[in-house]
C-alpha cells in the first residue's frame, strides 16, 4: 500500500516537473520575438510589482563585476588607495579599490580602479563622475570602457581648454573655482611636474557643455594670481606646439659626379662625404684609383708599305674617231669639242 502511494507521489512531481518545463518552454517561445526595449520595459514593471523578481534581477546585473568596476583617472601623485576608497564609498560598499603604482619607481601612475559590490552603486558613482580629490578633479567610468570614456563624446575638442600662463601658486581647486563661474566643469586641473610636484604653469579644464567653454574663451577679463592668463582650446595649442616643432623641409641637391666620390681619368679619386640637403648622415664610400684604370694605350699603327708604281696606260682615244692632240683654237687655246 505505501508503495502504491509512493509510486503515485513520484508521478505527480516527475508530471509536476513536465509541465513546468513546458511553461517554460512556452514563455520563452512568446519572449523570443520580442525586442530589447519591451524586455526591460517589461521586467522593469514585474520587478516594480514582485519584490522577488526585483532582487532576482540585482543578483544578475551583480554577479558579472564588468558592470561594477570603475576606471578613476585624473588622481594626484599623492592619492593613496585609503583616499581614494573613501571618496567612493559613499555611492555603496566597496569590494575592492586600489591606486595603480608604478613597480620601478614606486609612484603613483595618476589613475585606480573601484569594484563596488552592487551594480546600482556603480550607477550611483557614475551619475556623478567628476570628484574633487587632494586639490585634482578626477572623472570615472566604467572599466571595460577603459581610457575612453567621457573622451568619445564627439564636442571634446570644443570643451576642452588649455590655460597657461599660470602662477607658481595656482593650484587645482583655485583654478576650478575660477572657472566654475563659467558653467558646471567635468574634469580639469594644473598640470604637474611627476618627480617635483611642482606646478608646470599651465592646465587644462573640461566643461561639461560647450557654451560653458565659449564663455570661458570670450570673457576678457581673465586675471588669475595677479597674472593675465591664456585661455585657448587644448586642441588648437597642441597643434601649433606640433607644428612649432616639426623641422623645416629640405629640398634634396643635386651633388656633382666629382663630389660623390667617383675617381675621373688622370685625377686622384675625392674622398667621401655627406650629400647635402639630408638631415641625417650617410656615408659615400670612395672608390680606390685601381677599380677605374687609366684608358689603354693606343697599339702602334700598322707599318707602312712601299708603293708600287704602275706603266701609264694611254686611252686610245683614236677608237672613238677622236684625235689624240685636242684642237687649238683662236689665240692658241685649246678648242674642246661639245657633248653630244
Amino acid at each position: 500500500m505505501e508503495d502504491l502511494k509512493k509510486r503515485k507521489m513520484d508521478e505527480a512531481i516527475i508530471n509536476g516537473s513536465a509541465e513546468t518545463l513546458t511553461t517554460q518552454d512556452y514563455l520563452r517561445s512568446l519572449l523570443d520575438p520580442l525586442s530589447k526595449p519591451q524586455l526591460v520595459d517589461l521586467l522593469s514593471r514585474l520587478g516594480s510589482q514582485y519584490p522577488s523578481i526585483a532582487e532576482e534581477i540585482k543578483s544578475l546585473a551583480s554577479a558579472d563585476p564588468v558592470h561594477r568596476k570603475l576606471f578613476v583617472r585624473g588622481l594626484a601623485w599623492n592619492t593613496t588607495s585609503e583616499t581614494l576608497c573613501a571618496e567612493f564609498r559613499m555611492h555603496g560598499e566597496i569590494e575592492e579599490g586600489s591606486v595603480i603604482y608604478d613597480k620601478a619607481t614606486g609612484k603613483s601612475r595618476g589613475y585606480g580602479f573601484i569594484t563596488y559590490k552592487h551594480m546600482e552603486s556603480a550607477q550611483s558613482a557614475l551619475g556623478a563622475p567628476s570628484k574633487l580629490i587632494d586639490g585634482r578633479m578626477a572623472v570615472c567610468n566604467l572599466a571595460c570602457e577603459g581610457l575612453t570614456g567621457a573622451t568619445t563624446t564627439p564636442d571634446l575638442t570644443q570643451r576642452k581648454l588649455y590655460i597657461g600662463g599660470l602662477s607658481p601658486e595656482i593650484s587645482s581647486e583655485m583654478l576650478l573655482h575660477f572657472f566654475g563661474r563659467y558653467g558646471e566643469i567635468e574634469e580639469g586641473s594644473v598640470a604637474y611636474n611627476k618627480d617635483t610636484n611642482e606646478s608646470r604653469g599651465f592646465g587644462f579644464v573640461t566643461y561639461k557643455t560647450v557654451e560653458a567653454a565659449k564663455k570661458a574663451i570670450d570673457d576678457p577679463h581673465k586675471l588669475l594670481g595677479g597674472r593675465t592668463i591664456t585661455v585657448k582650446l587644448a586642441d588648437t595649442h597642441k597643434g601649433k606646439t606640433v607644428q612649432m616643432q616639426s623641422p623645416a623641409p629640405m629640398v634634396p641637391v643635386p651633388v656633382p659626379i666629382a663630389a660623390a666620390g667617383y675617381a675621373q681619368p688622370g685625377k686622384a679619386p675625392v674622398g667621401s662625404g655627406t650629400p647635402v640637403g639630408y638631415p641625417y648622415h650617410q656615408t659615400v664610400a670612395s672608390y680606390p684609383a685601381s677599380s677605374y684604370p687609366n684608358p689603354p694605350v693606343a697599339p702602334a699603327p700598322y707599318p707602312t708599305q712601299s708603293q708600287v708604281s704602275y706603266a701609264p696606260v694611254s686611252a686610245k682615244k683614236e677608237l672613238l674617231g677622236l684625235s689624240s692632240t685636242p684642237p687649238v683654237g683662236m689665240g692658241g687655246y685649246p678648242y674642246y669639242y661639245p657633248k653630244q
